[in-house]
């Protein structure tokens, strides 16, 4: 059912759920200013070139100055960028209910510096690298990057960001830990997402399967309405503190 704002009825179910998954795509960072790259014909873009191309593990071993000069240009976007409304009132969430999990396909951090803790980063962070030779993997925040492409500071190996880049797969234990949020949670919301690319794709129905209300905010349609049980049409930084616990009362009072 799509809802024009949200009601009371929702705003009840919230109040009563104990454990919830919020599923959260490039939309909600696209509010800070973080760009989708998405280009002509819905194909993603830079500089002319198919960014599905350039974000490969074949494009990082053949010409890796051409791939690290995106991931430097996506670095320097995003340490610009600030969690909006939405990052804000997800984290704020946590005090309320008895478990919150942020399961996010964002890779630039912004839920955990909004505040939010139990973040399960189903396509790892821009903040992370790990070395190709030695396979350490560290914090990296530098910006700009001081060469490219960087080295591995303990073995002169090249470094790689700690994402998920297409053509890869989404680690076993990451995922495992989102589809255990989701099978035990009472209250589901997927914010931002079309939630069409897998493994993703399958966490929605996943949570309808084991019961659990889903709620979507999206400013369009997706596959997803078909499976939720209600759809919010509007922006997530709008919507989403509408569902305050402020506003709604602590558990208990």
């Amino acid at each position: 059912m799509i809802y024009e704002s949200v009601t009371e009825e929702l705003k009840e179910r919230f109040r009563e759920a104990w454990a919830v998954v919020v599923l959260t795509g490039a939309g909600v960072s696209a509010e800070s200013g973080v760009p989708t790259f998405r280009g002509g014909g819905g194909a993603p873009v830079w500089k002319g070139m198919p960014v599905e191309k350039i974000a490969t593990p074949e494009m990082l071993r053949a010409d890796p100055v051409t791939f690290w000069e995106w991931y430097a240009y996506r670095r320097e976007v995003i340490e610009r960028a600030e969690p909006n409304p939405a990052h804000r009132a997800i984290a704020a969430w946590e005090e309320y209910f008895e478990r919150l999990t942020v399961i996010t396909q964002n890779v630039d951090e912004l839920h955990q510096r909004a505040g939010s803790h139990a973040v399960v980063e189903l396509h790892g962070s821009l903040w992370r690298v790990r070395c190709l030779q030695c396979g350490v993997r560290s914090e990296d925040r530098r910006v700009p990057l001081p060469e490219i492409p960087p080295r591995c500071p303990s073995c002169g190996g090249l470094l790689r960001p700690d994402v998920v880049l297409f053509g890869e797969s989404v680690p076993e234990a990451i995922f495992s830990q989102a589809v255990a949020a989701t099978a035990t949670c009472d209250l589901f919301f997927v914010v931002g997402t079309s939630a069409v690319v897998y493994p993703a794709a399958v966490l929605p129905a996943l949570a309808k399967h084991n019961r659990a209300f889903v709620i979507e905010v999206n400013p369009e349609t997706t596959p997803v309405t078909e499976v939720a049980d209600a759809t919010i049409l509007g922006r997530a930084g709008e919507i989403l503190p509408l569902f305050s616990p402020r506003e709604n009362g602590a558990r208990g009072e």
